[in-house]
């Protein structure tokens, strides 16, 4: 009974002050308002799962099946691949063998020969004019290595990257894009 009393009580100061701030008091929620709200959360959810599965269908489309089909037309990917290989000349510089500093003060010797690679075929005869000027950077250097500077293949790329710059200075008009290693012996 207490109780009751207590609830009425609360009641009415929540109706007065509700009176006072020019608010209307709500009727507690119905059994129809629950439903309409359980039908709009359905149809959300619905709504959503659907969104989802249309994107999870056009992602795989587009992955698997889109990629293929643009790629066999000749898609932007298909045009941007030259169809003429590339024109550039290989010139052969002469094998080198030179000594080279071991750890132990043997004698040890690196017999390398490399390849040349020019702009175009007319660079040729200009390379070959200044061949002995390239051979005198290849030997300054060369000598100076040790036979732990040519182990793995970083070693071998810091060669071939030191042998290209001094190239690229000793044969100044010609310039030479890469330097290809055909052979190279340490004994």
């Amino acid at each position: 009974m207490v109780k009751r009393a207590v609830k009425d009580v609360a009641k009415a100061q929540a109706k007065k002050e509700a009176e006072e701030t020019g608010a209307t008091t709500e009727a507690p929620p119905s059994d129809a308002s629950k439903k309409r709200f359980s039908k709009k959360f359905l149809l959300i959810a619905g709504g959503a799962a659907l969104l989802v599965v249309l994107a999870l269908g056009a992602g795989i489309w587009f992955f698997f099946f889109h990629s293929a089909d643009s790629s066999a037309s000749g898609g932007p990917d298909a045009q941007a691949i030259p169809l003429v290989p590339p024109q550039v000349a290989y010139y052969d510089m002469p094998d080198l063998v030179v000594n080279i500093q071991s750890a132990d003060g043997a004698p040890a010797y690196l017999k390398l020969s490399v390849s040349l690679e020019l702009a175009a075929a007319t660079e040729k005869g200009g390379i070959q004019v200044l061949v002995p000027r390239i051979v005198d950077q290849f030997q300054g250097y060369l000598r100076e290595l040790r036979v732990d500077d040519l182990r793995g293949s970083a070693g071998i790329m810091r060669l071939k990257e030191e042998l290209l710059r001094r190239i690229n200075v000793a044969a100044a008009p010609y310039p030479v894009h890469d330097v290809l290693l055909k052979e190279m012996i340490v004994q």
